[in-house]
């Protein structure tokens, strides 16, 4: 199993609005990243776990968790010229762009927030901290998911 954080902005799309989705699940499409993309399309599993992070609020944090319920298929929001996803590059026979489908889980008991996570030592290493690392999808190691959600269990 491998473990994964989901950037969103609240705005756009929030943890409650996952939770609110039919059986709590949605696609989650419009990345537009090759790293990203690569991610989803050759890493992401069936059963992963997913820490939902609200980016561009306040305060940035993890809010809930997740889990991967269907693994990388074809984002057809590239494919809608109505979108603002769309990429004419990306055609049916040759799709360019992924997308995975969530489920929500649980939101954390509090959420955490990012300066918390910056100011925990076994966190130094996520990419959420790390200069330049400004990937919507990125990787958690089994440790710093443990750590995130045994920081949401106690008080701030």
């Amino acid at each position: 199993m491998n473990y994964w954080l989901f950037k969103s902005e609240p705005t756009a799309y929030s943890y409650q609005d996952l939770q609110s989705e039919d059986n709590h699940t949605a696609e989650w499409d419009g990345v537009r990243n090759y790293q990203a993309r690569n991610l989803m399309r050759d890493e992401m599993k069936i059963g992963d776990r997913v820490l939902f992070y609200h980016s561009n609020a306040k305060p940035m944090a993890v809010i809930g968790t997740a889990t991967i319920v269907k693994e990388a298929y074809p984002d057809h929001t590239a494919l809608d010229p109505d979108s603002k996803y769309y990429d004419p590059k990306s055609t049916p026979d040759n799709p360019i762009w992924m997308m995975v489908d969530i489920k929500a889980d649980e939101p954390l008991a509090r959420p955490v927030t990012l300066q918390e996570i910056k100011q925990t030592p076994a966190l130094e290493n996520m990419p959420l901290v790390r200069k330049g690392m400004r990937l919507s999808v990125q990787p958690v190691s089994k440790s710093e998911w443990d750590s995130i959600l045994a920081m949401s269990e106690s008080p701030d």
